[in-house]
């Protein structure tokens, strides 16, 4: 049975250019293209927001029951090192993955732990590259901005 068989079976549809694009990419990490790594990528591509591996396992056992916590928290480290995924900032006190691909910063509610992304440019910012003083060579930005967030502002304002 054939990799796009295989997922078919299991609900995701693949096609042709899904199947090349994920080869494509475990090949630029160094990666082995496997039928686990080929789920847990395929559910994180489909998830908004800043899933934690906990959640990623829930949404790949429904395709792959056997699969393991351990596996899932491997893969997605894989994928972290392999700079296909970006971690979140650890202000919210648990891995966190990253899975808009587009320049952004976070805001990170201090008192729910939800984080909601922000276009570089609401905070007057462009990813430039670039060296900084004293040499940094400048990857990439993330920036997380610490505060409240309105649902909690709106709680607390009803509380006092």
């Amino acid at each position: 049975m054939t990799l796009n068989n295989n997922y078919y079976l299991l609900g995701l549809a693949m096609n042709a250019n899904d199947t090349r694009q994920f080869r494509s990419v475990c090949e630029s990490a160094g990666l082995a293209v496997t039928h686990q790594r080929q789920v847990v990528y395929e559910v994180l591509r489909s998830t908004h927001g800043h899933p934690s591996p906990e959640e990623v396992y829930a949404r790949v056992r429904r395709k792959i029951p056997s699969i393991s916590l351990a596996t899932v928290y491997k893969t997605i480290h894989s994928f972290i090192e392999g700079g296909i995924f970006h971690e979140v900032s650890l202000h919210h006190g648990s891995l966190r993955v990253e899975t808009n691909q587009t320049p952004h910063h976070h805001l990170v509610c201090t008192h729910c732990r939800s984080i909601h992304d922000i276009d570089e440019s609401e905070l007057g910012l462009t990813t430039q590259g670039g060296k900084l003083p004293g040499g940094f060579l400048v990857e990439r930005y993330a920036i997380d901005v610490l505060g409240r967030c309105p649902a909690c502002q709106q709680a607390e304002g009803q509380a006092t």
